[in-house]
Order: C-alpha cells, then sequence, then structure tokens
C-alpha cells in the first residue's frame, strides 16, 4: 500500500506536481470513495478517502507519477426512485481525468450497467455487483508541460473568417499525402500535406466534430457500428484517445497540443465542436461508466416528480445539469482548460439551447451565459451555439445573448428552398444579406450568422442535388432514422446517373450554393469535402458509419478538381473584397452616404427597383447591388475602407433570363467576375454597360465587378 497524505480539494481530477499526485473528486451524495491505482500487471490498489472538503474527496500520493493507470468507486445508496445509483463494484472514469485509456470493451464478459439486466424498468431489477473493471477504460495521470515555442492565436475577427467543418479521422484516413501510420489521428491532421491542402482552399479555421473521450453505445457494437460522429462525451478533459497515433498513457494530449501547434503555424485556428449537454450514459437502463456512479443526482437533469427518470432535452437518454454549481464548474474548468492549455480558439456548443434551460424554459440569462461571459478569457474566444434542442421551445435561432454567434438554420433552409425555386424572394434577401432581422435588435453584428447550406448532419452538397429521399438503409435502423425534411431536389433522377444534362445542372447546383454561401453577410462554413463533391450515396444521418461512407475520397477526378477550384475561387474573392464581409449591417434603401447610392440595392430582371409586391411573389430572380463605397466600419488602424462594388444577378428558376442592368450612376461599366454556369471563364472575359442585357441561364449566378 502506497504511502498517502491529505491532498487538497482543489484542482479537482489528478494533478501531477513533479513529487507525486493530487486526486480529487466531486461527489454531493456519496457515503465513501475509493481510489484505485492498476500497475503494469493489471493489479489493483484501492484506497479509501478520508478526507472530504467542499463536496470534493481527496488525497496526495508521493511517487506517483504520468502514465499512471487510475479509476474510482463510489460508495452510496443504490436508490434509482431517489436519483442515486451508487455501485461501487462498477469502476469509474474520473470526471476530470485529462487522458483516457482505450474505450469500454462492449464484448467483455463484464456488464458495466449497474443492474442485472432482464427487464425494461431497472426500478425492480437487482443491484448487480460483478466488478466490471475488465471491460472499463481506465483513465491517466499526465504531465501537463508542452513545447508551445511561442504559439500565438491567430485572432482571425469573424468577420474574415471561413470555417471548414470536418473530422479528425473522416478527413485524413484515405489521405494519399498522409503517412499512412498517421491517418486517422491528431498527428495525421497536422501533416504537411494536410495542411498544405487546407492552406490552399484558403479556409481560415477547422470546426472538429467532437474530440472529448467518447464511448461507442453498446446497441452500436452489437450491429458491427461505430459512433462516428462523437456526441456520446464521456470525458470532457481529455482528447479521444482513438485518434492518437503516438499511444494511449497520456501521449494523446501532446499530439493534440501539436495538431493545434501546426494548424496556428498556418494560421488557422482549431474550433472544437462540444457537447456538454448529455453524456454517453444514456437514460435509466444505460451504462455506469463515469458520472451517473460519481453522482447521479447531482450531474445529472432528473423528473422533479419522478427522480428514477431523466430529463432528456437531448433526445439521447439523459440532459446534464449546468445548474449545479459543480456541474457548471466542470463545463468551465473543461473549456478554459481547452484555451489555456490546449490553445484551440472557440467553441460550436451542440444543443445550446439545453444549456440555456434553468429548469424547462430556455433563458438566455441562465448561470451558464453569466458565468461565460465574466470570464476573462471565455468571453475572448470564438463561442458558436447550436440554438435549439429537442425540449419544447428549443428552437432559438436569433436570441443567444451578444458575444455569441448561432448557426444560422433559418439561413439553411431558405438558400436550399431558393435554388429548387420554393423560398420568396424577401426571405432569400433577408438571409444572403445577413439576418439583420434576426441579429441587429439585440446589438450583434451580420457574423453573428453562421451561413451553412450543409454540415455533417444531413445530406453533403453533392447529394442535396442528388436526392430527395434519404437513403439511410446501411445504418440498420429500417432508413427511419435522419430527416425527412432536407430540402433538396435531385435535378430529374434519384441518385447515380449517365445523364450528362442532369450531371451538369447538379454541377451548377453545387456552384450556385457554394457562391451565395461565400458571397453572403454574414460568417461561411463550408462542410468539409463539399468543395470536391464528397458524397454519402444518399445517407443523411452517418453518425454511426465510420467507414468509406464518411471517410473523404480523395480520388482526384476532373469534376472534383474543377469544383475545388472553383471554391478556393470563391474563397480568395470573399477575403479580398470586404464589401461581401462586412461587419455592419445593409440597410438598402437607408440615406445615402458619401457616394450617392445605398450600401445595397435590389432589383427586377427588368433592372428596376423591387416593389413590396415583387418581394412576396413572383420568379425566384433577382438581382443585387453591392456598394463597396459605403463601408462604415473602418479599418485597423482606423482608416476608411472603399472596396470594389459588385452586381449578383441570380436566376434560380427553371428558364433562362434575361437581365437589364441598372441605371449608369449604379455604373456606367461593369465586367465578368465570374459565373457558375461557365465556371471557366475567367475574371474580365466579358463587358457589358450600363442598362445593357446580360443572360442568365436558369438555375444559375452571373457576378458582375464595377469598372467605371
Amino acid at each position: 500500500m502506497p504511502e498517502v497524505w491529505p491532498g487538497r480539494p482543489f484542482p479537482l481530477g489528478a494533478a501531477w506536481d513533479g513529487a507525486g499526485t493530487n486526486f480529487s473528486l466531486f461527489s454531493e451524495h456519496a457515503k465513501g470513495v475509493e481510489l484505485c491505482l492498476f500497475g503494469e500487471d493489471g493489479e489493483e490498489t484501492r484506497i479509501a478517502l478520508t478526507q472530504r472538503t467542499a463536496l470534493n474527496w481527496h488525497c496526495y500520493i508521493p511517487g506517483v507519477a504520468p502514465g499512471q493507470r487510475y479509476g474510482y468507486r463510489v460508495h452510496g445508496p443504490y436508490a434509482p426512485s431517489e436519483g442515486h445509483r451508487f455501485n461501487p463494484a462498477k469502476l469509474l472514469i474520473d470526471p476530470y481525468a485529462k487522458a483516457i485509456e482505450g474505450v469500454v470493451d462492449w464484448a467483455h464478459d463484464a456488464n458495466v450497467l449497474p443492474y442485472v439486466p432482464g427487464g425494461d424498468d431497472d426500478a425492480d431489477l437487482e443491484l448487480d455487483d460483478d466488478d466490471d473493471e475488465a471491460a472499463m477504460p481506465k483513465s491517466i495521470v499526465i504531465d501537463d508541460a508542452f513545447l508551445w515555442e511561442g504559439d500565438r492565436a491567430p485572432s482571425i475577427a469573424l468577420a474574415d473568417t471561413v470555417i471548414y467543418e470536418t473530422h479528425v479521422k473522416g478527413f485524413t484516413m484515405r489521405h494519399p499525402g498522409v503517412r499512412e501510420d498517421l491517418r486517422g489521428t491528431y498527428a495525421g491532421l497536422a501533416s504537411e500535406a494536410a495542411i498544405a491542402y487546407l492552406v490552399d482552399l484558403g479556409v481560415t479555421a477547422v470546426e472538429l466534430l467532437p474530440v472529448h473521450h467518447i464511448s461507442d453505445e453498446a446497441f452500436l457494437a452489437e450491429r458491427g457500428l461505430a459512433n462516428y460522429w462523437g456526441y456520446s462525451t464521456i470525458g470532457y478533459l481529455a482528447p479521444h484517445s482513438e485518434y492518437a497515433a503516438g499511444g494511449r498513457r497520456g501521449e494523446q494530449v501532446r499530439e493534440f497540443k501539436g495538431m493545434v501547434k501546426a494548424l496556428h503555424q498556418a494560421g488557422i485556428e482549431v474550433i472544437l465542436d462540444v457537447v456538454y449537454n448529455h453524456t454517453a450514459e444514456g437514460n435509466h437502463l444505460g451504462p455506469m461508466l463515469c458520472f451517473k456512479g460519481a453522482d447521479n443526482s447531482s450531474y445529472y437533469r432528473l423528473m422533479p416528480e419522478d427522480p428514477h427518470h431523466y430529463m432528456d432535452f437531448t433526445g439521447t437518454g439523459n440532459s446534464l445539469n449546468p445548474v449545479h454549481p459543480s456541474v457548471l464548474r466542470l463545463i468551465m474548468d473543461s473549456l478554459r482548460y481547452w484555451v489555456v492549455e490546449c490553445h484551440v480558439d472557440g467553441f460550436r456548443f451542440d444543443l445550446a439551447s439545453a444549456l440555456a434551460r434553468e429548469l424547462y424554459d430556455v433563458d438566455r440569462l441562465s448561470a451558464f451565459f453569466d458565468v461565460i461571459h465574466q470570464d476573462p478569457v471565455l468571453s475572448q474566444v470564438k463561442l458558436i451555439a447550436e440554438p435549439w434542442d429537442v425540449g419544447p421551445g428549443g428552437y432559438q435561432v436569433g436570441n443567444f445573448p451578444v458575444r455569441w454567434s448561432e448557426w444560422n438554420g433559418m439561413y439553411r433552409d431558405t438558400m436550399r428552398d431558393f435554388w429548387r425555386g420554393q423560398a420568396n424572394r424577401g426571405d432569400f434577401a433577408s438571409r444572403i444579406a445577413g439576418s439583420s432581422d434576426l441579429y441587429e435588435s439585440d446589438g450583434r453584428d451580420p457574423f453573428a450568422s453562421i451561413n451553412f447550406i450543409t454540415a455533417h448532419d444531413g445530406f453533403t452538397l453533392a447529394d442535396l442535388v442528388a436526392y430527395e429521399s434519404k437513403h439511410n438503409e446501411r445504418n440498420r435502423e429500417d432508413n427511419r432514422d435522419g430527416t425527412d425534411d432536407s430540402r433538396s431536389w435531385n435535378c430529374g433522377a434519384e441518385g447515380e446517373t449517365d445523364d450528362p444534362e442532369i450531371a451538369e445542372l447538379r454541377a451548377r447546383q453545387q456552384r450556385n450554393f457554394l457562391t451565395t454561401l461565400l458571397l453572403s453577410q454574414g460568417t461561411p462554413m463550408l462542410l468539409g469535402g463539399d468543395e470536391a463533391g464528397r458524397t454519402q450515396h444518399g445517407n443523411n444521418n452517418g453518425w454511426c458509419q465510420d467507414n468509406e461512407i464518411s471517410w473523404y475520397d480523395w480520388i482526384e477526378t476532373p469534376q472534383a478538381s474543377a469544383r475545388r477550384d472553383f471554391t478556393r475561387r470563391l474563397i480568395a474573392l470573399r477575403r479580398a473584397h470586404p464589401v461581401f464581409r462586412r461587419a455592419s449591417f445593409l440597410h438598402g434603401d437607408g440615406e445615402p452616404g458619401g457616394s450617392g447610392l445605398p450600401d445595397a440595392w435590389w432589383f427586377r430582371a427588368d433592372g428596376r427597383k423591387m416593389t413590396r409586391r415583387d418581394w412576396q411573389s413572383g420568379e425566384p430572380v433577382l438581382g443585387m447591388f453591392l456598394n463597396g463605397g459605403e463601408i462604415p466600419t473602418p479599418g485597423p488602424e482606423g482608416e476608411e475602407i472603399e472596396d470594389d462594388s459588385f452586381l449578383l444577378l441570380l436566376n434560380a428558376h427553371g428558364e433562362d433570363r434575361t437581365f437589364m442592368l441598372p441605371r449608369r450612376r449604379f455604373g456606367a461599366r461593369w465586367t465578368l467576375e465570374l459565373s457558375t454556369n461557365d465556371p471557366g471563364a475567367e475574371p474580365g472575359a466579358a463587358h457589358f454597360g450600363a442598362r445593357t442585357e446580360v443572360a442568365v441561364l436558369s438555375h444559375s449566378i452571373v457576378v458582375l465587378k464595377r469598372s467605371a
């Protein structure tokens, strides 16, 4: 038995100081806690924690060093009807573990459920007293030291940000330029080939699907599937060990930090998709892995009149309880750890409305927001909300506080509808202009809108124009999963086709979506792989497909190369022209500035101003003038910003249309900047005068730049 000292209640978790390790675990309702140390031979040493301060059980053990494997056993009542589920036969992961070795072994005979299975309601089931240690991953003591070599955050303004949503494993798993032993890992994403691709494309930030340590669901293991997306967190301070090439005994932490460092050196920010709304432990019939056994009634939201069951605002069986001070502390400690120790640049909060619920209702002034806003570290990073959950009143687009940006689901839906001919022009104009109706009244700016056409959840861009129905059979849920409201259009045939006209229309539609996305006011988010036509063959819910369905296909084809070149060109156009990334909202018919023209002006195909009636009816055909001479926000040194002016001619109709360009006062001469019908046309390849006609093919966009 090792020597044991009293230790300290803070910091929580395992903290190595060079001579030994302090251990601390929060549990308000436990009657006793045992720290379990595991030797190299797997032998377990149990140490009863006798010190309890501020609801934290703690000790210090001299000589315990980085690499030490450990866990906890927590004693207390097993009384589900009262909200308590203690079972010391079940080894627990440390909620504050900074590294976790491996994953739950669902194939092992050990039962990680706290009860003996055999029914639909655990209230009547017998407590299981079989030890599950052999099936459980172990927490790891780590050395936090890392040679950052002066690493500094790129600190890119949101107005200048182009987000690339991707997956550590999926992006690199089949990349031919990534060394085979590094594919699917943090080191792979940090490789020269991976970073060169991102830099060449022009994106400024990667938004990584969850990298917190996860645990697959048992039913997935039974089906031979895996939780690829990773929205099944069990370790909020630990990078997922299965994405590490260099080891599972703390090496994953250094590898993750090395990835961030390499991306920063290339000028690319790292945003983490984080899941603080629920955990991998499921509902009342779910496994006991960590929080459920440490203090179920503190960590989770339980039904007030029936604490045997969980509130479920997430659709996963449970909801974490950020109303509890110690749970809120865990979330904040986790966020600060990733920023301060791992140098990440921001977070996208999955189902963020669940975090804003004080009890039932969504409250934008909840404790969660209050704590973040007063925090000197977290208040300065990028904060992005997925502004909905599955509970009542959970759809909260436009309702998050200042300093927050939001995934704009209204933008996604409107743009999809417009390009299939089913959205009115007024809605389209509101979204492409930055969604001022959602964000301006509470003091936010256009970049509060995270604009996206596609994301990990749903069709890829290539599938959005090739499928009208989901094809999720390989998920083994009889195609019942995934949304039935994709707002997609297959352009005339379902799935793959050898019809050249349909193929060209689909390619043009993809270019329309990309052009709309990257020339809209707000912050664009591109789904990784859309720039090369990645397909999931109609699967719109690839969460459990850790295979070629989800992994990027890097096989070079003329079509993929052309689409990537077009995307690169659009990103470069956006970055070169501040008129497409304004830091203030457009006002349209407001008082003209020094240029004598409004900052934006909308017109019909005949070149005349849109009327009130035009906005609510008529064909999906629209012109937009963007005035580069009316940008009120100064530059970084207080200088005035003046840019070129542009015309966007948009035809989402099924027939060709001819636009009459506006009067001379808007511009005497115009040159072609790009055309989604002729993506190979170089800028300046065509010239037009005021009040001349420009043919715009059906389902296409023409962008013109003022030359005189």
